[in-house]
């Protein structure tokens, strides 16, 4: 499952352009885990990692849970919604068709899911990158059968695609010693070992299309409450942080290799390790009363692992920056997507310019 700091931007563009008679926006494809899933595992039937009990979404939409990982909304979908476009339909949503995908964009983010397929293991069902992947793949073909693969082609390569995993292959794998990984592999062997799989799993969208990709780096993972419950003094674990500022340095480094090695590829690494790590250590500067705790937990029952009816929730939960053990909450959310915002407009395919009135958590 995600935390706070495998955050992403999504962002895509109003103009429109005529394809054989129908009206296809540039849209965005999202690969990630559950800091950016918004319905797939739901449709999991046996998946661990869900979000489908109260509290989750008691600030969205009708207040019930939707398969967001967070009591509000997404990264993904207050950038989407800051600039007025439509957000991406989770893959496995019953609305999925053609249509929705050339509206839309899809989203195929799947919590517990990683950059390696053994990652997540324990969650019994999830999406990997490589499942993702393949997954965009299907996606592919069926757009070609209804628009023609010329007109599929130019829609996939105007695209907007962001990859945002990561985390999870260090807590729910290298971290944990019942995963054979911790035990095959050192610190750094570990994070090269992610570098190839991702390299090759980038080198592949690219094949599939992918232009303009974003790829977000890992925040201080040690400090999310989970890791700061399993330590012996309630601080921040600095191996798996310092596991984070290594995994970013080798990312941004992969990303410009491939980006000179790729034809007409514009491919960025998004790094908010500072950031996230600021709001953490002085939260009161950015509104937040609590930095180490979930505002959804077990009574004093730590760590509480998920959200759920019996669980106690905090008095307001615009002054917590986690929502559970793992995720940040929506007014947590909304101060990442916002400084995102303004650190990569280039993610933009108009010209920077166009606005639009956020909807606020209760839209849907």
């Amino acid at each position: 499952m995600k935390y706070f700091c495998a955050i992403f931007v999504l962002l895509i563009v109003l103009g429109l352009s005529a394809t054989d008679g129908y009206d296809c926006k540039i849209v965005q494809f999202i690969f990630g885990d559950s800091l950016s899933d918004v319905g797939n595992n739901r449709n999991l039937p046996r998946s661990l990692a869900q979000a489908n009990l109260p509290f989750y979404g008691i600030d969205f939409g009708n207040g019930l849970p939707n398969g967001r990982f967070t009591n509000g909304r997404t990264v993904s979908d207050i950038i989407g919604d800051k600039i007025g476009l439509p957000r991406p339909v989770a893959f496995l949503d019953p609305s999925m068709n053609e249509d929705v995908i050339l509206e839309n964009g899809v989203n195929y983010a799947s919590g517990g899911g990683g950059i390696l397929n053994e990652t997540g293991g324990y969650f019994i069902q999830r999406f990997s990158l490589w499942k993702q992947i393949e997954l965009f793949q299907g996606t592919q073909d069926v757009i070609v059968a209804k628009i023609g693969k010329k007109e599929a082609d130019k829609f996939f390569q105007q695209a907007r695609y962001v990859v945002a995993l990561g985390s999870n292959d260090f807590i729910n794998n290298y971290l944990m010693p019942v995963y054979g990984d911790s035990w095959k592999y050192n610190d750094q062997t570990f994070v090269d070992y992610l570098m190839e799989t991702l390299d090759s799993q980038l080198r592949v969208l690219h094949s599939l299309g992918a232009r303009k990709l974003m790829v977000f780096g890992l925040g201080p993972m040690g400090c999310i409450p989970l890791q700061r419950a399993l330590s012996l003094d309630g601080q921040c674990q600095n191996k798996a942080s310092n596991l984070a500022k290594r995994f970013n340095k080798a990312a941004a480094t992969m990303l410009q290799d491939l980006e000179t090695k790729l034809p007409n590829a514009s491919y960025k690494f998004g790094e908010a390790y500072d950031l996230v790590n600021d709001v953490i250590t002085n939260p009161q500067k950015y509104g937040f009363d609590n930095s180490d705790s979930p505002c959804c937990s077990f009574y004093k029952i730590r760590p509480a692992l998920t959200c759920i009816p019996a669980s106690t929730l905090c008095k307001d939960r615009s002054k917590y920056v986690f929502w559970d053990e793992y995720h940040p909450t929506d007014k947590a959310n909304e101060l990442v997507a916002n400084i995102l915002i303004k650190r990569f407009d280039f993610m933009r395919a108009d010209d920077g310019t166009s606005t639009a009135p956020a909807p606020s958590p209760d839209d849907n």
